[in-house]
Formats: structure tokens, C-alpha cells, sequence
């Protein structure tokens, strides 16, 4: 696996663009066909791009589209994360909100039942004390 550093580094390619010249000639002094060479050269730029600077380019292009591909893995591997984070912590939620549940219906049913034997018994001593009064 190549590191972050080797990913974003763009290879460099031996070829000069246009501009002054390297040799440690004058502008002024360039002969003729120095001229003509670098008349030709700007055309050549105006016309299209070199295939030395079309290959640079496309390199570039492909090396962008591989850091962004590996961007994008990493914050969906991030995301998905996260998820599965969330997933737990609901999940654990869920089950102590059920664990609840249980134990409130079975109050409540023993409350009924509380209520009930309450209304039977005062029923049951309201009419052995002597019926309705």
C-alpha cells in the first residue's frame, strides 16, 4: 500500500516548458533558428498541448482521481462506523425500554389486582353489615 505522501506526489517528466531560455544565451542574442524554434514552439502551444504535457496532465488527473477515490472510501468506512455505533447504542436503548415495559404491565396487572380484591372485600363487608344502605 502506498503512503499518503506517494500518492499526492506527481511525478516529474524531462522536458522544459516554454519561457527563457536555460543555455546562458542573451534573449537578445538568440540566432535565427532560436528564434524560429521558439516561434514554432508557440505556435505548437497555441495549437495544442505537446504529448510529453498531455501525459503529465492525464498522470496528474489520475493520481487526483486516486486520492479522491481514497478519500471517499475512508469517510464512507467512517460513516458506516458511525452507524454501526448508533445501531448499538439504539439496540441497547430498545431492550432496556422493553425490560421497562415488562415491569410496568406486570405493576399494573398487580395493581388491577390490588383494586379488585379491594372493591370484592368492601363489596363483600358492605352487605354483611346489613345490605344497602
Amino acid at each position: 500500500m502506498e503512503s499518503d505522501e506517494e500518492i499526492r506526489r506527481v511525478p516529474e517528466f524531462g522536458f522544459e516548458l516554454a519561457g527563457p531560455s536555460t543555455s546562458g544565451q542573451e534573449a537578445g542574442s538568440a540566432t535565427g533558428a532560436d528564434r524560429a524554434q521558439s516561434a514554432a514552439q508557440a505556435g505548437q502551444r497555441r495549437r495544442g498541448k505537446s504529448p510529453a504535457d498531455k501525459e503529465h496532465k492525464r498522470l496528474k488527473r489520475l493520481l487526483r482521481n486516486r486520492v479522491s477515490a481514497q478519500q471517499a472510501r475512508e469517510r464512507k468506512k467512517a460513516y458506516l462506523n458511525d452507524l454501526e455505533a448508533k445501531l448499538k447504542d439504539l439496540e441497547t436503548k430498545n431492550s432496556e425500554l422493553e425490560e421497562r415495559i415488562s415491569t410496568l404491565q406486570k405493576e399494573n396487572n398487580m395493581l388491577r389486582q390490588i383494586l379488585k380484591n379491594t372493591t370484592v372485600s368492601r363489596r363483600e363487608s358492605s352487605s354483611a353489615n346489613g345490605g344497602g344502605e
